[in-house]
């Protein structure tokens, strides 16, 4: 496509629809329209990155629903767009809220938890005791612990670095391993007074 050389509506659907010229009508969407659904998702909240993450997801949609011959033309382009991107984005938004409800609620129940250890766990390297105690667990435990308390990392974090499907599998192993580790201590009462001495 020249600089500066333009489709109409109904021009962009035919380009659309005939894969020569495709790449051409992708890149005018781009150019064309990205600035504005990107400034919509911003305004309400969203990041630069979801707002490119969104309009990308909103072409996607829109040259599947022209193929479908689903475009009904009610609405101008970029009029269509923005209302794709809105319900995109307002669907990301929900998602993100149930996701972080359902999170405090699969949390709630082990804060007590949390707190019997994870005090312990702030600063390992000061802590030899407490840190031999971890590599008593096995290397999936250590990795996890190791990862959330001393790196820092969140759960989304550590599944890049661990071979673990998803943050809910990476939660559950750290319960479990807090679990493990707590009733370590609780059986070893010396040990168990030692931390608590290295942890005042």
């Amino acid at each position: 496509m020249k600089a500066g050389e333009k489709y109409t509506d109904t021009e962009l659907i035919a380009a659309i629809g005939d894969k020569n010229n495709l790449n051409k009508a992708i890149l005018f969407l781009y150019q064309q329209y990205s600035e504005s659904t990107s400034s919509f998702i911003i305004h309400y909240g969203g990041s630069r990155q979801d707002a490119e993450d969104v309009f990308q997801e909103t072409v996607i949609s829109f040259i599947e629903i022209v193929k479908k011959g689903s475009y009904r033309k009610e609405a101008s382009i970029k009029t269509f767009l923005v209302s794709v991107a809105k319900n995109i984005w307002l669907n990301e938004v929900k998602r993100k809220e149930r996701s972080d409800f359902r999170e405090k609620q699969f949390e709630s129940g082990r804060d007590q938890k949390e707190v019997d250890v994870s005090y312990y766990i702030s600063d390992l390297e000061k802590k030899r005791q407490l840190r031999e105690l971890v590599y008593k667990l096995g290397e999936p435990c250590r990795k996890i612990l190791m990862l959330f308390y001393y790196e820092d990392l969140s759960m989304k974090e550590i599944v890049d670095h661990l071979p673990y499907e998803n943050e809910q599998v990476v939660r559950n192993k750290k319960y479990k391993c807090l679990q493990q580790l707590s009733g370590f201590i609780k059986e070893n009462p010396f040990i168990a007074m030692q931390i608590s001495e290295i942890a005042k």
